[in-house]
């Protein structure tokens, strides 16, 4: 009967340790989106900006000129609200607007049966991407976004459109 219940008990600290695993799975992969969100958002200003001077925005288009270490500060202020210690390490990756972040779980395993599970936090990394779904279009002003024609030359667009950062990139998990 006493080994039954050691092993409840150790099935239950697997569950725990499962628990606080997925959980720091979940604060790194909304720190990695936040952080790639804000670059994506960047990219979306600077791209308008670039546009409206009347340069062609290429390098915006390509995911260059935004400010990387702005977008981990938004990495580390989701990591936070979702059950991560603050201080993640965020990276940006070998190409334009990846980014890496690590996490470890704000909380601990918890005490166990397992001996040193109360001084055990979980560890989670991720990394997200934004990809231009743009490239220049058929006139000064406009984009071929997915197939389509977009007027981002604020001089040119329609009253009540808004050309959304969704729009431009796209924005996804990549491990």
């Amino acid at each position: 009967m006493a080994a039954l219940l050691f092993l409840a008990l150790a099935f239950f600290a697997v569950g725990q340790a499962g628990a606080a695993r997925n959980g720091a799975r979940t604060a790194a992969d909304a720190a990695a989106l936040a952080a790639a969100q804000d670059y994506r958002d960047q990219l979306r200003t600077g791209l308008l900006t670039a546009l409206a001077a009347g340069a062609d925005g290429q390098d915006w288009l390509a995911g260059r000129g935004a400010d990387g270490a702005r977008a981990c500060a938004a990495a580390a202020s989701y990591a936070a609200a979702n059950g991560a210690r603050r201080a993640v390490a965020c990276e940006e990756g070998d190409r334009p607007g990846s980014f890496t972040v690590a996490v470890v779980s704000a909380a601990s395993v918890g005490r166990s049966v397992v001996p040193g599970t109360e001084h055990f936090h979980a560890k989670a990394t991720a990394t997200a991407v934004v990809a231009p779904r743009c490239a220049a279009g058929p006139a000064a002003g406009q984009l071929t976004c997915d197939g389509r024609v977009l007027d981002v030359d604020p001089r040119q667009q329609r009253p009540g459109t808004v050309v959304k950062a969704a729009d431009l990139f796209t924005v996804h998990l990549a491990k």
